[in-house]
């Protein structure tokens, strides 16, 4: 993977379904348009921040996983496993599911005139949304690299359209929404929390390109140059993309809005308005095949250090991808997809992963004072990561202390659990479970064709 197929993916990961959906979440929770552009923008500086730290610790340790290998290096396994076990079987499946179910939903309304796509259309939609991105990239990793790079142009493309229709309105002089426009203000602490959760869920993928540093070309440099270009694109490109839409829908049109950037082209566009759904669809397609492509490579890392069943880690033998991992992947997100409440996934997306954002940035700090050894191309300023615990802790506990819903606790009880499974087969190695899983195992290997990493 090169510098501008690791832009692509960080840019074409990011750009998905959140810019087109999210506006109406974030405007609900900050009750107005100005604080509402506010947090997009503080959404992109967050974003930059913690990618740069990663992009320290990318550098510093050259091992594909993310965060599992940077939680492992500075706490050990036992946390570096937690993390596996919550990402691997909740966090990554059920943003698949996400984007694909957004991706649905673009997908069939033209075909649906006035009225809401029937449920079992959409998941069935996604359900083979997900079946094709897992195939592609089962079959080659060039394959899947060249499909994010087109639909990374498709997305750029789209955005450019809605900015510049939103400049001309803008310079007609249709600045009626963004007069007053810190008038209503939400002033509630978790209200504000939920608003971030949104915006930075639209902003999710920054630390993409870190699941695969094994598979990037020259990664001391590209990993870093990678962040430094396509992160501040992507949020000039959001801010943007608000003012544009803020320029023809009042707030209330945009809360009532089905799909908002459908909407924005009936108005702006017209006879040619779909081509906003179309290329909104490329979109979420592209994003779903880049979360799809850097979560094989995390189910494959902990397989490999014996987190995960040994299966998860085979190498396909004909394409040279980890297929057993994309597959379980596909198979997890398939079944996220029945209960499709898509703002209830994305709290508690949201609530698990930033717990482990705060921790990867204290591991980062942690490891300034026990690993003065290892080398470091990039090194960020401290309190650049020392900021990101402090966000970390406030978009853990804001939510929680405002409105402790029942999710909360259902998400920190599965991250728990994952102890009950990590103390008899991981720190123990007890026999009987390998007796049970060796042929499974070696059925599995034969019927897909896969064998060990250092095999290949």
């Amino acid at each position: 993977v090169g510098l501008l197929s690791g832009i692509c993916l960080i840019v074409g990961t990011m750009i998905g379904s959140g810019i087109f959906i999210s506006p109406k979440a974030v405007l609900l929770y900050s009750g107005a348009v100005g604080p509402c552009l506010l947090i997009w923008a503080a959404c992109g500086v967050l974003a930059t921040m913690g990618a740069l730290c990663y992009a320290e610790l990318g550098t510093m340790i050259t091992k594909s996983g993310g965060e599992y290998s940077y939680l492992s290096e500075a706490f050990g396994s036992l946390v570096a496993y937690l993390y596996s076990w919550t990402t691997v079987m909740v966090l990554k499946p059920s943003s698949l599911a996400i984007i694909t179910l957004s991706f649905a939903e673009y997908a069939s309304t033209p075909f649906y005139p006035g009225c809401t796509p029937p449920v079992i259309v959409t998941k069935s939609l996604a359900a083979a949304a997900i079946f094709v991105i897992v195939m592609v990239n089962c079959l080659s990793v060039k394959l899947a690299n060249y499909v994010q790079n087109v639909f990374t142009l498709a997305k750029l493309f789209i955005i450019l359209i809605i900015v510049v229709a939103g400049m001309v309105m803008l310079a007609q002089g249709n600045t009626e929404n963004l007069s007053n426009a810190f008038e209503g203000s939400s002033t509630s602490v978790g209200a504000i929390g939920l608003a971030f959760y949104n915006g930075l869920w639209a902003y999710d993928g920054w630390n993409q390109l870190n699941f695969i540093t094994e598979e990037l070309k020259d990664p001391f440099r590209n990993l870093p140059l990678a962040i430094i270009i396509g992160i501040p694109l992507v949020s000039v490109c959001y801010v943007l993309v608000n003012v544009a839409y803020f320029t023809v829908l009042t707030p209330t049109e945009l809360l009532l809005s089905p799909a908002v950037a459908v909407t924005f082209g009936d108005r702006v566009l017209y006879p040619l308005s779909w081509i906003v759904p179309l290329f909104v669809v490329f979109s979420t397609f592209g994003s779903a095949n880049g979360s799809c492509f850097t979560a094989g490579r995390l189910a494959y890392v902990s397989g490999r250090e014996g987190h995960m069943v040994k299966i998860l880690s085979y190498i396909s033998l004909k394409h040279y991808t980890p297929a057993p991992a994309l597959i379980f992947n596909g198979i997890l997100a398939s079944i996220y997809i029945i209960p499709s409440d898509i703002n209830t996934l994305i709290n508690y997306f949201s609530f698990a992963q930033w717990g482990f954002y705060g921790l990867t940035a204290l591991a980062l700090i942690v490891m300034r004072y026990t690993r003065k050894e290892l080398h470091r191309p990039v090194k960020v300023p401290i309190f650049m990561a020392g900021l990101m615990v402090l966000v970390s802790c406030y978009l853990v506990l804001a939510p929680i202390i405002d409105k402790p819903d029942l999710e909360y606790l259902y998400c920190t009880i599965f991250i728990v659990s994952g102890l009950f499974l990590y103390y008899p087969f991981v720190h123990l190695k007890v026999n009987w479970a390998r007796k049970i899983m060796r042929p499974i195992t070696m059925h599995l290997q034969l019927l897909m064709e896969v064998v060990p990493p250092e095999k290949t």
